[in-house]
């Protein structure tokens, strides 16, 4: 009888080599999770990595990634545009996860139902405190991709009354019960809205143990500058709710060049040694984007001097003058506003509790704000290769393991992404360290970025060569999962 372990050797060798769907081979690995800095071949079975390794693999379909940095799909929480062209943006930026979170989508089923089986990425989106208040005041209920029009007020500007909070308390709590990833409140943009409303909010989410992602309170919006931290700040510690504060960049006033921009973050780092929950986030651009028809606009005609060219009519790419944005503004629609140099956000994108979010809103006859196209391009070519503001695997962290960290602990489908390991999804960005670049800007923004040159979702490749794969749909919804529920 031979010895069992030379039995277990002959076995060994008698299996025929493993055969993967697809293999990536000859890449710089590089995963922020783990450190892993290293060449290696990563084989893909059935959307997910299945293995990784230093030796020759085999695979149905091979792709080369010799001379490029292979690393975990960009995770992005603060996405707006959720349409076929706005995804396709996404992939060619190496996007693979888009999330609505900051004011969220509403009714959450029906976001969920009209993507399933046609996204390029992976998709998601949070309860809605905007959708919660219409129907506590009885407006109109906007379909999500009919909302840039809309120019109603009632539902933002009614102030809160006795009945108000437990009907937003109602709709919510039904919201996250169908899969929201989280509470979604825009409060600069809802000035109806007490104090009160919103720590019930934030009292919500922590009966839920989900995250509370807000835009804060600031200019129109009843409190301003940073009272609007303070706020939820507040909320956060006296409710134990998870806080996420968005696009700290626009809100310390940075993109204008505020110095008061970095006590933002020193005031975040300083609750979190208090054990506040909170994270923030940034997109690398100093022009902002939103509905002229917006709060954030009520009090523009009468500020002295207001400077409205700085405003452009995303539409048609026009700077507005006064009488245009009275006419636009009766109108209703997206508008792009210019800030200052790029040098205003180098405080806001050293600090490294900052995240990299894109904050893009789709676009209007193929134009509007330059980050749909290009965020996470900028930040690999410009903040981190051209401008040294951290290293290339600082920059990949902030775009992968961070956000999907970030949500892990209420998403559990959160805790596949955003890392190369085997188990993981096969989610991979594919780039050229040496050319990675944005090339949208505000006068032309439908510019795809270059140097990304394999995008794959589940491990289904949506950009191949450096152009969209068309006819895919791999992106799967991200959603909550929900006790009790067959989801």
């Amino acid at each position: 009888m031979l010895p069992s372990i030379l039995v277990l050797v002959l076995a060994a060798v008698a299996q025929p080599p493993r055969i993967f769907d697809r293999v990536v081979l000859g890449g710089r690995v590089m995963d922020p999770a783990s450190r892993l800095d290293q060449v290696r071949n990563v084989g893909i079975l059935n959307g997910r990595i299945a293995a990784m390794s230093a030796g020759p693999i085999r695979g149905r379909d091979t792709i080369d990634a010799r001379g490029l940095v292979v690393a975990p799909g960009f995770v992005d929480l603060h996405a707006h545009g959720h349409d076929d062209e706005s995804y396709g943006y996404y992939a060619m930026n190496g996007v693979t996860t888009a999330l609505e979170l900051e004011v969220g989508v509403g009714p959450v089923d029906r976001f969920y139902a009209d993507r399933t089986g046609k996204a390029r990425v992976h998709f998601g989106g949070a309860a809605s405190h905007f959708f919660a208040r219409r129907i506590a005041f009885g407006d109109t209920l906007i379909p999500y991709d009919q909302r840039l029009a809309d120019t109603s007020t009632k539902w933002s500007h009614t102030p809160t009354n006795a009945t108000t909070i437990p009907t937003v308390r109602r709709v919510l709590a039904e919201e996250l019960d169908q899969g929201g990833l989280g509470i979604g409140m825009g409060i600069a943009y809802t000035p109806g809205a007490s104090a009160v409303e919103i720590l019930r909010n934030f009292e919500l989410c922590a009966e839920h143990r989900v995250i509370c992602y807000t835009h804060i309170r600031g200019a129109g919006g009843g409190v301003g500058g940073f009272g609007g931290l303070q706020e939820v700040l507040t909320d956060a510690m006296v409710t134990g709710a998870a806080l996420h504060v968005v696009h700290i960049n626009s809100s310390s006033g940075a993109n204008g060049g505020s110095p008061d921009a970095p006590e933002f973050l020193r005031a975040i780092r300083k609750a979190r040694a208090h054990g506040v929950d909170v994270t923030t986030e940034a997109y690398p651009y100093t022009a902002s984007s939103t509905l002229l028809q917006s709060s954030l606009y009520d009090r523009a005609l009468d500020t002295p001097g207001y400077d409205f060219d700085r405003i452009v009519w995303a539409a048609t790419g026009e700077h507005l003058t006064r009488e245009s944005f009275i006419r636009y503004r009766a109108q209703g629609g997206v508008i792009v506003h210019i800030g200052g140099p790029d040098g205003n956000l180098h405080p806001i994108f050293r600090d490294s509790l900052v995240m990299v979010a894109s904050d893009a809103v789709g676009y209007v006859n193929h134009r509007g704000n330059p980050r749909l196209a290009g965020t996470f391009a900028r930040v690999l070519g410009r903040y981190s290769r051209d401008q040294g503001l951290f290293s290339l695997m600082e920059a990949l962290r902030r775009m992968t393991i961070m956000p999907a960290e970030r949500l892990q602990g209420s998403v559990p489908a959160m805790a596949r992404k955003g890392r190369i390991k085997v188990g993981a999804d096969a989610d991979l960005t594919i780039f050229d360290p040496a050319t990675v670049i944005d090339r949208a800007t505000v006068e032309e923004p439908a510019q795809y970025s270059a140097g990304i040159l394999h995008v794959l979702v589940a491990g289904t490749p949506v950009v191949r060569k450096g152009a969209l794969v068309e006819g895919v749909f791999p992106g799967q919804p991200i959603r909550r999962e929900v006790r009790g529920s067959a989801r």
